[in-house]
């Protein structure tokens, strides 16, 4: 008997560097798309459920750091596949509870539309929730950054923060962020060319180099 194949379709990620996909989709605040988002930088976000611990801890963060990434000309937006009237209830609920409004708008991505155009849905789940993503989207539409964490893991806003920062002083200065760089530190330039530019980064003294290769300069 001839066997037949059975084909499951998965998604590709969407890669850094390639615009986003856009969308249009229901909100706690009302249809929106992605094309509504054009000249503001935005943190696209999923969580699993509704009303399950470890995205209500999330929720309450990210509020709680909403205002820091504003002042970054940035906006939020949480996504999962529950309904506008479950969003609705556990937000009631999270202002109830925890004292906190939560201010930036939810996808309900009843149909999957969106998490299938972002891969938020892994092709070895065996359920429809969300993963815990995060694109980092820039005022072009285009996708600078992502970031994965699995279900049982929260995430660290901070870094998301961090993140944002660090992309936009990229893009202002030209520059490399090192390791654990925070908004205020001194920052990487470009290794010269050639071995004059080299000799003259090193007599530099706008420049703190480690060696020719490795100088750092103030962010002003």
């Amino acid at each position: 008997m001839e066997q037949q194949e059975h084909h499951v379709e998965v998604n590709g990620l969407p890669r850094i560097g390639e615009q986003a996909p856009d969308f249009q989709a229901k909100t706690t605040q009302g249809d929106i798309s992605l094309r509504d988002y054009q000249g503001k930088w935005v943190v696209l976000f999923s969580h699993p459920s509704d009303f399950t611990p470890v995205c209500t801890s999330e929720f309450v963060a990210f509020q709680e750091v909403y205002q820091q990434l504003r002042a970054l000309d940035t906006e939020l937006i949480g996504l999962s596949v529950d309904s506008v009237s479950s969003h609705i209830a556990w937000l009631r609920n999270i202002e109830a509870n925890f004292q906190t409004t939560i201010e930036f708008p939810i996808i309900a991505d009843l149909d999957q539309k969106v998490a299938t155009k972002y891969g938020m849905i892994m092709p070895e789940s065996t359920g429809t929730e969300t993963s815990r993503a995060v694109f980092v989207i820039d005022e072009k539409q285009t996708i600078r950054a992502l970031i994965y964490y699995p279900l049982t893991t929260g995430r660290n806003m901070n870094e998301i923060v961090r993140l944002v920062e660090a992309l936009r002083t990229t893009d202002e200065y030209g520059v490399s962020t090192p390791a654990n760089w925070q908004s205020g530190d001194k920052a990487l330039v470009k290794p010269p060319q050639t071995k004059q530019e080299a000799n003259e980064r090193m007599d530099d003294q706008d420049y703190d180099c480690v060696d020719w290769y490795y100088c750092q300069k103030e962010m002003k």
